[in-house]
């Protein structure tokens, strides 16, 4: 499977250490807002789960985990056919503070879709984290307070991000080779 990479973009190494120092970023925000209020994490399934373990352990605050599929890669898409909201949040988020995290920021409208249901439910505050934002336009004027990497505007895979549901699990984050696809 590591075979079929063309190109290794981030390795795990600088992956571990900017989630450390997002985590780092993300925990003294969260001691700074008001008390009142539960912090509430939605993760966005199923490309974020292996960064959302990861930066979880490392934010020592009280919080809730809350999960949503969104689609907008379906099969071999490789370019995203915009945002589908498959489960919304089955908890309540009224009065709360969120934190959407998720795993790349393409086209915006992941994020656009959770954000605009989220303050219809009422949440307190919304903020977001992405691994990855695309330079492209529409990916770089979606607000998002927290980035990971900006990377150019490539299909990548691994560390939780796929190609046809594979390749999730391989540790950096590469682009394919044309055959692999």
């Amino acid at each position: 499977m590591q075979a079929d990479l063309d190109k290794i973009l981030i390795d795990r190494e600088r992956i571990a250490a900017r989630v450390a120092e997002l985590a780092s970023r993300i925990s003294r925000d969260l001691d700074e807002l008001p008390a009142e209020g539960e912090i509430v994490l939605v993760s966005i399934l199923t490309g974020s789960i292996i960064f959302v373990a990861d930066l979880i352990r490392q934010l020592p605050q009280k919080l809730r985990i809350e999960m949503v599929n969104v689609n907008s890669f379906p099969d071999k898409a490789t370019r995203s056919q915009g945002a589908s909201l498959i489960g919304p949040p089955a908890i309540d988020v009224a009065g709360k503070h969120v934190l959407i995290v998720d795993d790349i920021l393409d086209s915006g409208g992941t994020l656009t879709l959770i954000r605009k249901e989220l303050h219809e439910r009422n949440a307190r505050s919304v903020r977001a984290c992405v691994l990855l934002r695309k330079q492209r336009p529409s990916a770089m004027e979606t607000p998002c307070e927290y980035v990971g990497f900006d990377i150019p505007d490539v299909f990548v895979v691994g560390y939780g991000l796929d190609y046809n549901n594979y390749y999730r699990n391989l540790p950096d984050i590469g682009t394919l080779r044309p055959e692999a696809m």
